[in-house]
């Protein structure tokens, strides 16, 4: 399955990242560029469940193909959840469902982030948008 371009280009940036902290500085960039959700979307039904920190997830299905926004209150979720939603946005339900979450951060280069609470909360996440896929 061929990667998203804006997942690509991410790919890209982390790979010619000189080492672990331009990576981290990268990261947080990343994050803070995600679009906020308003306060309306930071409910309870939009909450995922299964991640320490508080991150809230919506989907909208435009001809075929899932858009996800999210938003997180942790900084380093939010650019680990803004790298998933490069990877995620745009498929198919079912190209959805194939998604490899440690190979995408392992290729990224940030598998070394991904403390096993930190692993779990991205696979709430990554289940729950395909709970909203059906």
């Amino acid at each position: 399955m061929s990667l998203p371009v804006e997942a690509a280009e991410a790919l890209q940036t982390f790979q010619n990242a000189a080492g672990w902290e331009q990576r981290a500085r990268l990261l947080m960039q990343f994050g803070d560029r995600l679009p906020a959700l308003d306060d309306a979307q930071k409910s309870e039904t939009n909450r995922v469940h299964g991640c320490e920190s508080q991150v809230w997830l919506v989907g909208d299905l435009r001809d075929g193909h899932w858009q996800f926004r999210a938003s997180s209150d942790a900084r380093m979720i939010r650019g680990l959840v803004a790298l998933l939603l490069l990877r995620v946005n745009g498929l198919s339900a079912a190209d959805l469902k194939q998604i490899d979450l440690p190979d995408w951060f392992n290729q990224l280069g940030l598998s070394r982030q991904l403390s096993p609470s930190r692993s779990n909360g991205l696979n709430a996440v990554l289940q729950r948008m395909n709970e909203l896929a059906g």
